[in-house]
């Protein structure tokens, strides 16, 4: 059960804290202290500043990590917009929590812990490895009218946020937000083109790989649950109630989460930053607990990814989901971290500090 009782709570909870600046400076100066050119691992160098403001100290820990997995069935697939129909969400749900799908493989050599929650896979029973935080069977078919009510929204909301309390209670340090959901790349291409202002023409992409009639249909099914639907663009739980899906509202909910417990949460592909901009949207304080992984080969990745102010690690044109991207930067920062802790230093070494070009 949700220590809150709204999301307008969780959102009045999080809050900056007044040593941010100086944890950050402290991590720059950390890294200015080492044998190398100064910002030379870009990217990376930012993001252990990164959370080393967001967790309040400059000696960075992300040893403890785990991969939240939302998994939930969407009823837009009744309009033929994915390969596969929705049987699929629950086969690849029970193989992540017996530890057989493609996540759980990449994760286990990144030391990241996988844990599925059933947000609300069609006519899934119980099975050993799986939270269960169902919120419905499945969800409405976007095309018909809401996807779910607007309780159900701030409920999937809540629970991702809950989520996130109960790892941090567990000693976890860094997550992960990764979704199962066949379907949901619709649903994703619906709210980016409210949240962005963009045509589903432009947002929406062939997900697991479309035929151009299936491409078709899929934009028609974008097009339709908006012009049936209206959501308010400057309403993000409106939208995730009416176009979106248990999965996207519960990936909200951790990156709100993320915020206010202080966790850094590593961002997956497409589903996974739209969900991401739906907390930003909601509260702007949620950017600074968000660390991005790769750019999703779907059309709207990039343009997300922008929306944010992220800029990803990797550019490998993935787009297998279930938060194998998300994983994948995992063994980044464990060896940027490594050099961070332990590498040797100017004065180590005896070679004249670096300066700033001009100073």
């Amino acid at each position: 059960m949700s220590q809150f009782n709204s999301v307008k709570e969780v959102i009045s909870a999080i809050r900056p804290d007044p040593g941010e600046d100086a944890c950050r400076q402290a991590a720059h100066r950390k890294w200015a202290s080492i044998a190398k050119p100064l910002g030379s691992l870009g990217l990376l160098e930012t993001a252990v500043e990164d959370i080393a403001t967001l967790t309040g100290g400059a000696d960075v820990n992300i040893s403890r990590r785990s991969l939240l997995l939302l998994c939930a069935d969407n009823g837009v697939v009744r309009q033929g917009v994915a390969q596969s129909d929705h049987t699929v969400t629950a086969i690849v749900t029970r193989n992540a929590a017996a530890g057989r799908s493609s996540v759980c493989k990449m994760a286990a050599v990144a030391g990241c812990r996988v844990v599925p929650v059933d947000m609300g896979v069609i006519d899934l029973e119980p099975v050993p490895g799986l939270l269960s935080r169902r919120i419905a069977n499945g969800t409405a078919d976007i095309t018909q009218g809401p996807a779910m009510t607007r309780q159900q929204a701030e409920q999937a909301v809540l629970t991702g946020v809950e989520l996130v309390r109960e790892q941090k209670e567990q000693g976890i340090n860094l997550l992960a937000a990764g979704e199962m959901g066949i379907g949901n790349t619709t649903t994703s291409a619906a709210i980016v083109s409210v949240l962005l202002g963009r045509s589903p023409q432009e947002m929406t992409g062939r997900g697991a790989g479309l035929s151009d009639e299936g491409l078709r249909r899929k934009v028609w099914a974008v097009e339709t649950a908006l012009a049936v639907n209206r959501p308010n663009p400057d309403d993000p739980l409106d939208i995730l109630a009416k176009v979106g899906g248990f999965d996207l509202a519960g990936m909200c909910g951790i990156f709100l989460g993320g915020a206010l417990y202080r966790i850094p949460v590593v961002m997956d592909g497409l589903i996974s930053t739209v969900s991401a901009l739906c907390a930003v949207r909601l509260c702007p304080e949620v950017r600074k607990a968000l660390i991005a992984s790769h750019a999703s080969a779907e059309p709207a990745g990039r343009l997300v990814l922008d929306a944010l102010g992220k800029t990803p690690f990797i550019t490998a044109g993935m787009r297998l989901g279930e938060g194998t991207g998300a994983v994948a930067a995992i063994p980044l920062l464990d060896m940027v971290l490594s050099l961070y802790r332990d590498g040797t230093t100017f004065d180590g070494c005896g070679i004249p500090a670096y300066t700033p070009k001009g100073g």
